[in-house]
């Protein structure tokens, strides 16, 4: 029976690399305009196609064969089970530092879904996607100056470091210092990159549509479109620098009492291009680096709620958000200023601008409805801002559930600490029981939610990662932030309508019930802090 299954599952993998290897290279060939260069890439195709089957038999066999026969939930399953997911993930981790690109990004995003994939997954491309990424050589940099500015790195400035500090899947980090002596970090972006995302999102879009039309539950045609959408853009270093330029605006305009505390570096204009960007150098520690952090006098619950608040502004006022928050991307530094326990506060800095979007009047404020029902338990305005945002009268539940990563009767209990996770492998284990248990109707959800909604679930990922850093589980304290910004953001959408005396005094009292609850809660959370301190 496993040998039968098994050829099926071989042959389906096989059917999937024919098609890819067809579909995926004419649309490459169709996409190119340099017949030289298309040429080249076009050889290396067939071999990362081939990986791609090659990989995913590979993985496929060795669950089939590893797993046949052993009792579910026995010890011996958990043990050969955790080699196996070990196994596979070093295998996919290896796959995508082949082939580059766009595989490095979904590497990266797999290393972002704490609790939705198996640990050994989240932390092999976690350990590796973020900063040990494929590096350029200099001549390829070279390459991209001379074709950008028609000069070398040497010439452009008085000093520029040909090993660089950082490299990512789209590009790499060099530090160099202007003619006019200031430092500046220099991103500079792989060599015929454009080119080879045109072919990877190609080959991913057959790969996408061939396993559905194989495997009808597995539904993520959403993401190419995404994709097409949004890897033009993050390949355009001049679209991110106007990003970063509009983030930094929209703090000072609209949040500006924590404008101090949010930094981007200044834009070097002159010294940038599409695929050069030039800007001011940012030092300070990653947001997932607490040693460092608290070398810094800094309290890593501080940098929670900075990070917190940060983003709670971006999504529910702003609409404008920043959709890539991962370690890398966050840089924490003193802002200059102290608490009252004489503590630095921090500021935060954020980098890589490429991957920004807009929310709509009606998607904020439904958003920023659902989630301020989400921290007050309430139910029925659940149901009717998951409704309004697409999930419908029947996947409300799950969409509550994937956003605040509880089960449906923890959402809605009314005590005050029922969204916190604590990062325990109990608490891992249930959502990942849940994921699989309910894959066909997440990727049901996943199709019906407007793409923006989806990459504000991938942010959702990404700040839950770095919350889990920083405090080995999530926060009360920062549910307490979003309850607040959101319920601040859907008073001023109605403040902003207008509306008859009697509406206007509704609004009021709701202002007045929000403010009360808010107290409550923080109450709360003082006595539940000083019951924590007095058990210590």
């Amino acid at each position: 029976m496993a040998a039968r299954s098994l050829w099926r599952t071989r042959t389906k993998l096989l059917v999937v690399g024919s098609a890819v290897c067809g579909g995926s290279g004419a649309a490459f060939i169709a996409s190119s305009e340099d017949p030289s260069r298309t040429l080249k890439l076009c050889t290396n195709i067939p071999v990362r196609l081939f990986r791609n089957t090659v990989t995913a038999a590979s993985i496929a066999f060795d669950y089939e064969y590893s797993l046949s026969g052993l009792a579910e939930g026995s010890n011996e399953m958990a043990k050969v089970k955790h080699e196996v997911h070990l196994r596979s993930a070093q295998k996919l981790q290896e796959l995508c530092f082949k082939n580059g690109g766009i595989y490095i990004k979904l590497g990266q995003h797999i290393g972002q879904l704490d609790y939705l994939v198996p640990e050994e997954y989240v932390h092999t491309m976690r350990e590796s996607m973020l900063n040990k990424c494929p590096v350029s050589s200099y001549e390829q940099v070279c390459e991209v100056f001379k074709k950008e500015v028609g000069e070398t790195p040497d010439k452009v400035f008085a000093e520029f470091d040909p090993v660089p500090i950082a490299s990512a899947s789209l590009a790499q980090v060099h530090v160099a210092r202007t003619h006019a002596g200031e430092k500046v970090a220099v991103k500079v972006q792989h060599s015929h990159l454009t080119d080879s995302a045109a072919a990877d999102t190609a080959a991913v879009g057959v790969i996408v549509n061939t396993l559905h039309r194989i495997f009808p539950s597995f539904d993520y045609r959403w993401l190419l479109d995404e994709m097409s959408e949004s890897l033009p853009k993050e390949l355009d270093f001049m679209v991110e620098a106007k990003n970063n330029e509009k983030c930094l605006e929209n703090f000072r305009k609209i949040s500006p009492h924590i404008a101090e505390y949010v930094y981007a570096p200044t834009i070097y204009w002159n010294l940038s291009s599409s695929k050069l960007l030039t800007m001011e150098f940012m030092d300070g520690a990653q947001v997932n680096d607490v040693a460092k952090i608290k070398k810094l006098g800094i309290q890593p619950y501080e940098v929670s709620k900075l990070v917190s608040q940060t983003f709670a502004e971006m999504m529910f006022k702003h609409g404008f958000v920043h959709c890539d928050p991962h370690a890398a991307n966050l840089i924490v530094r003193p802002s200059g200023k102290r608490n009252i326990y004489g503590k630095q506060k921090p500021q935060l800095v954020l980098l890589d601008h490429g991957l920004y979007k807009e929310l709509d009047f009606n998607t904020r404020f439904n958003y920023a409805s659902l989630w301020k029902a989400l921290v007050f338990s309430d139910a029925n305005a659940i149901k009717k801002h998951s409704e309004k945002l697409g999930a419908g009268d029947d996947l409300y539940v799950l969409f509550a559930g994937i956003l605040t990563m509880r089960p449906w009767k923890q959402v809605i209990d009314t005590s005050v600490d029922h969204l916190v996770i604590q990062g325990t492998k109990e608490d891992r284990s249930e959502l990942q029981m849940y994921a699989s248990q309910y894959f066909p109707q997440i990727s049901e959800l996943l199709r019906r939610l407007p793409r923006v909604i989806l990459l504000m679930l991938k942010t959702n990922d990404c700040l839950r990662s770095v919350n889990n850093e920083l405090l080995q589980g999530s926060s009360l304290e920062s549910f307490l932030i979003i309850g607040k910004v959101s319920s601040e953001a859907v008073l001023e959408a109605k403040w902003s309508e207008k509306k008859s005396l009697m509406k206007w005094l509704n609004v009021w009292l709701e202002g007045l019930s929000v403010e009360a609850r808010l107290w409550v809660m923080q109450f709360a959370l003082w006595v539940l802090q000083v019951r924590k301190a007095l058990t210590l």
